[in-house]
């Protein structure tokens, strides 16, 4: 059995103003929320757009068992941006964590999963987004977190 999906991590929405959209959140209770570490962070990656890329805005709150990510998309191409300009605001991943990137990725492969776009950092911590929101109706994603020390 695979155990590239069975650590639910994340789920993010894209959002047309991050600002307002984290304002509506808070108001409900759900908080408190913090910038993305910096995109810039990322040595290796392949992505259709580095600029699509570089001009994501994320924001992120962690609760006792998930995170919620808000994203909002620049004016540049990226996946992100397509699906808000083909669907609207809404959940455009689904994140699983897992032990290391790479043997996930490779794992994935593996399984017939196509890469629609990854990214590493030096010590080999990331993502890997998969191609698979026409079967999954969403997309994929497996990450390792950047821990201290890691």
């Amino acid at each position: 059995m695979s155990t590239l999906f069975n650590k639910f991590h994340h789920i993010c929405i894209v959002v047309y103003d991050i600002d307002k959209a984290q304002a509506y959140y808070e108001s409900i209770g759900v908080g408190p929320w913090v910038e993305y570490p910096p995109l810039v962070e990322y040595e290796e990656l392949e992505v259709p757009s580095k600029a699509g890329f570089l001009s994501l805005k994320y924001r992120i709150c962690n609760l006792p068992d998930v995170q919620i990510q808000l994203c909002e998309p620049g004016d540049e191409p990226s996946p992100q941006r397509l699906h808000m300009d083909s669907k609207g605001e809404g959940v455009f991943h689904i994140g699983f964590e897992v032990a290391d990137a790479d043997a996930a990725e490779a794992q994935a492969k593996g399984a017939g999963l196509p890469v629609l776009m990854r990214g590493r950092r030096a010590n080999r911590t990331g993502f890997t987004y998969y191609d698979s929101a026409q079967g999954a109706g969403v997309t994929l994603l497996t990450r390792a977190t950047n821990l201290p020390g890691k």
